[in-house]
């Protein structure tokens, strides 16, 4: 079984001149669960190296099991360190492929040409693509093999307008994802903020804030063990 988790580059917050990046916990939780259930793993980045965390992910309130035990995994944090690019990657290559969020994939990932190919071609081969919280950006302007898009007519979650609204970032941010799903013609759906909630339509897992990390990546092995 192997997965391939993609994280963001990207590290500002708009012009707020804050930092953000990937949240940790929807890195470490479905990372651990993927390694747990005997997984491996390649992490990748738009620029490869050392992806930013965003610093919020770290402070008392937001830490877990999960980033507690990533804390202390030298060689969790070593593969953290040295993402590779997505320069060569291939779907064949991987049976699933994860994205872990944080408010970062708004503004590279969304529009990445590289990953939205691996998306696409992770899709053709009927391979389960998953995202959560502010990963879905990652699927905006994928298409599917008819070239349609991606969501369309699909059921689908992602960090909603209520809870992007609840943390002040509404303004800030360069995109809705739960507007553009919409747009493009998917069933969006949600569960109760900041509470654990998932989708799955065929093989498009998506998990809808920090709290659904662990149901996300579960979602995506109870696929590959089908």
């Amino acid at each position: 079984m192997r997965i391939l988790m993609i994280v963001t580059s990207h590290d500002e917050m708009g012009d707020t001149g804050h930092k953000t990046g990937i949240w940790l916990e929807e890195f470490a939780a479905p990372y651990y669960r993927f390694l747990d259930a005997g997984a491996e793993i390649t992490i990748a980045s738009p620029k490869g190296g050392q992806p930013p965390l965003d610093p919020n992910s770290q402070v008392p309130d937001a830490l877990t099991d999960a980033t507690k035990r990533f804390e202390k995994d030298t060689d969790a944090q070593k593969a953290f360190a040295n993402t590779v690019t997505l320069d060569g990657l291939k779907s064949d290559d991987f049976d699933a492929l994860f994205y872990p969020g944080g408010h970062g994939p708004l503004w590279d990932l969304a529009t990445d040409a590289k990953s939205i190919a691996l998306i696409e071609a992770f899709t053709a081969q009927d391979k389960p693509v998953a995202a959560v919280c502010h990963g879905p950006a990652a699927l905006v302007s994928a298409k599917d093999i008819n070239g349609k898009p991606l969501v369309s007519g699909k059921k689908v979650t992602s960090f909603t307008n209520t809870e992007e609204k609840a943390v002040g970032l509404e303004n800030v941010v360069p995109l809705s994802i739960e507007d553009e799903f919409e747009k493009h013609g998917a069933h969006f759906e949600r569960g109760d903020d900041w509470a654990s909630f998932a989708v799955v339509d065929d093989k498009l897992v998506t998990g809808q804030n920090p709290a659904s990390s662990e149901q996300t990546a579960d979602a995506v092995l109870k696929l590959l063990s089908a």
